[in-house]
């Protein structure tokens, strides 16, 4: 039986995907890698292994640019989304750039994959937010060889913390207005108070006992500073302001004993 939330996020994504097009697109543009909302250079972050040759796994590719990247790195990715809106604007970008590797439909938390397939199990945003922690991580454990990695990027648990409570709408403030313990699931909701969008997202230590009771070992946690300059589509998240003192994203790599 297919989760709630998996098709809640399903509909929000295929409703959303003609807003992806055109980022999408540019993504594809370039070679540089950027991370997160703001574009933050991979060439000063540094959290990228060599990925020349590795059997690479993106849990919620979306428009797919990211296996973009990694393929023109010699790596050998598969695109994977809930979305069959998202994953029809990503063939389209692999006929126009004439970059080809495979995209399926499914969801994260239940994979369609051998034990042992891949040597990075990779997201940005996607899985990393949109599936279940409890349900995802052993996922991508179960699909990784012996020292693959997982490496994902999502919303910092502080930026939840600083949104209104009762208010799906406004971006994050300077007040702590959410529970810190018990953090785990999250319904957005449309003007309609229709629940249009479901996130997930833990504290550190509940990240950190996940990880090891999955055979992980983390190697670095990256905090994103947004760098001065950066500028964003997403100011709906966070305000400028906000981003000049507290980390917004951050990025999580860790390698499978």
């Amino acid at each position: 039986m297919t989760e709630y939330h998996v098709l809640v996020n399903r509909a929000g994504w295929d409703a959303d995907a003609e807003n992806w097009v055109e980022p999408g697109h540019k993504a594809w543009s370039s070679d540089e890698i950027t991370w997160g909302a703001w574009s933050v250079a991979e060439s000063d972050l540094r959290v990228l292994p060599d990925v020349d040759g590795l059997d690479v796994i993106e849990l919620g590719c979306g428009t797919a640019y990211w296996s973009a990247w990694l393929a023109r790195r010699g790596a050998r990715p598969v695109g994977l989304d809930n979305s069959t809106r998202q994953l029809a604007t990503a063939r389209v970008f692999q006929e126009e750039f004439d970059l080809r590797f495979p995209l399926v439909h499914a969801d994260a938390e239940r994979a369609p994959f051998r034990d042992a397939s891949f040597d990075l199990a990779f997201s940005e945003y996607g899985a990393a937010i949109w599936c279940d922690p409890y349900r995802w991580i052993p996922e991508a454990a179960r699909l990784l060889r012996s020292g693959g990695r997982l490496i994902f990027l999502g919303g910092h648990p502080l930026l939840l913390l600083c949104y209104p409570k009762d208010d799906d709408v406004s971006p994050a403030g300077f007040t702590l207005s959410r529970d810190f313990f018990g953090m785990h699931q999250t319904e957005w909701h449309d003007e309609n108070g229709v629940v249009d969008g479901v996130e997930f997202r833990l504290p550190p230590g509940e990240m950190i006992r996940l990880f090891r009771s999955n055979g992980f070992e983390i190697e670095d946690l990256v905090e994103i500073q947004v760098p001065d300059g950066a500028t964003t589509t997403h100011d709906d998240v966070a305000p400028p302001e906000w981003v000049k003192r507290y980390p917004p994203e951050q990025i999580w790599k860790v390698r499978k004993r």
